[in-house]
């Protein structure tokens, strides 16, 4: 391939990517903010939300993993030359149904929580933040199954727009009703569920509003076959997103057993790497467009030229993150907090993190290819062997046989990953060549 051909697909994968880029950050942004701002408010309040938003994470992961597959499904009907635009109302029926059932999980948990033997000052705080946290689940489905439309359509500046516009304002109300101001008391881990309720119910008509007015919809009604491709793509996508989120997360969880400040690490560890995770994230959404565009089309030539592309531009840039990452740990920490206890818990393992972030960006640009052959079902495979039959049982038993605590978790994560990359890597180079006999015997 020539470099100027290299240039052309990178910079049709970057027309996408970069909005897409602005906006995860912006989303991530939003719970970095959560994050700085309990950290500001007290450790107390940090090790609290850390616990809840572990848990809250898990369960919203089942509706906004779902609704990942929206842009793949349509971009595939796009390249086959199909009305897209028609699935509309269809897909806000769809999101609806899954924020209902969102909402009633979390409603669930939170009586369970008493049996999780968490530190009694703690125990009320994390029931108090995921009963208001249920109440904001319509809006985030809402605003995710907008994006995801818009997306499949390369409509991607104005949604990612509207998070980063919706950091700020985040940010803003987390500290008035966080500390208070005026008339308003100080509610503390209350008040961040508050912003971040009203946050989402912002975005999430903000976008519905857009998408409607831009859109100019003629057909209101779909094929009911729609919704049983969704499930079938995004099912496989919503529980490998579900089994990597759990596996992050319950970490939280049983670190906070033995001290919420573990859990205030293992949340600031996670915050610092999902910033960077989220540039990869967005150039994998971006190849899971093009590649469903071209699978789509049968074009087996772009079909491996956004593959190959757009991972390599991935891992490039989480060679970058790396480097940052090792070279200055006690900076990046010491951002968020200035309490030696978790600086002194979280600088050691950011020489770990420095590696698993190169395998990180390989394996959601893998991912991505992925959901573009609509070969969903070996993400959920390759993810739940490496996460949870490598990871967990590794990490739990270096942390509490052998005494690393924290440390021995994020070895397990670091030795799962590298798995995922060698399993993933595998399966799809024998996917290509199927596909490649596919296209060609049509």
């Amino acid at each position: 391939m020539r470099f100027g051909e290299f240039k052309t697909y990178a910079k049709e994968l970057l027309t996408i990517a970069l909005p897409i880029i602005m906006g995860n950050l912006g989303f991530i942004l939003i719970s970095a903010g959560d994050v700085w701002v309990a950290a500001k408010h007290s450790t107390q309040t940090l090790a609290a939300i850390s616990i809840a938003t572990a848990i809250v994470n898990c369960i919203f992961t089942l509706g906004i993993g779902l609704m990942g597959s929206v842009s793949p499904v349509l971009s595939n009907l796009r390249g086959q030359h199909q009305s897209a635009k028609k699935y509309f109302y269809p897909t806000i029926r769809f999101a609806m149904g899954l924020a209902l059932i969102t909402t009633i999980l979390m409603f669930i948990s939170i009586p369970m929580i008493d049996y999780l033997h968490f530190s009694p000052d703690l125990t009320p705080l994390i029931k108090q933040y995921i009963f208001i946290t249920a109440f904001s689940t319509f809006g985030a489905v809402l605003h995710m199954a907008m994006k995801e439309f818009l997306q499949a359509f390369e409509i991607v500046f104005v949604p990612n727009l509207v998070t980063i516009f919706s950091v700020i304002l985040n940010v803003l109300l987390c500290i008035l009703f966080v500390f208070g101001y005026g008339p308003i008391p100080s509610l503390g881990v209350k008040g961040l569920a508050i912003a971040s309720l009203l946050v989402r119910y912002f975005m999430g008509i903000v976008l519905l509003i857009y998408c409607y007015n831009t859109m100019k919809f003629r057909e209101h009604h779909g094929n009911k076959l729609y919704y049983g491709t969704l499930l079938k793509v995004g099912l496989p996508i919503s529980f490998a997103v579900l089994v990597e989120f759990i596996a992050f997360n319950s970490i939280a969880i049983l670190m906070g057993r033995i001290s919420g400040v573990y859990a205030g690490a293992q949340n600031l560890i996670c915050t610092l790497t999902t910033i960077s995770f989220m540039v990869p994230f967005a150039i994998s959404n971006a190849i899971g467009v093009k590649v469903g565009f071209a699978n789509g089309e049968k074009n087996f030539t772009d079909l491996k030229r956004y593959s190959v592309i757009g991972t390599c531009m991935g891992v490039a840039f989480m060679a970058c993150s790396s480097l940052i990452f090792a070279n200055f740990p006690q900076t990046l920490v010491g951002f968020f907090t200035k309490d030696a206890e978790l600086i002194k818990i979280c600088v050691p393992i950011m020489y770990l993190l420095s590696i698993f972030q190169l395998f990180d960006g390989l394996q959601i640009s893998l991912a991505g290819i992925f959901k573009g052959i609509k070969k969903t079902e070996y993400v959920l495979l390759t993810n739940f062997t490496a996460y949870w039959l490598v990871s967990l049982p590794l990490g739990y038993y270096l942390s509490f046989h052998h005494g690393m605590k924290l440390i021995g978790f994020w070895v397990g994560l670091l030795c799962a990953v590298i798995i995922l990359c060698i399993m993933m890597g595998s399966i799809l180079f024998f996917q290509i060549k199927d596909v490649k006999k596919k296209f060609a015997a049509d």
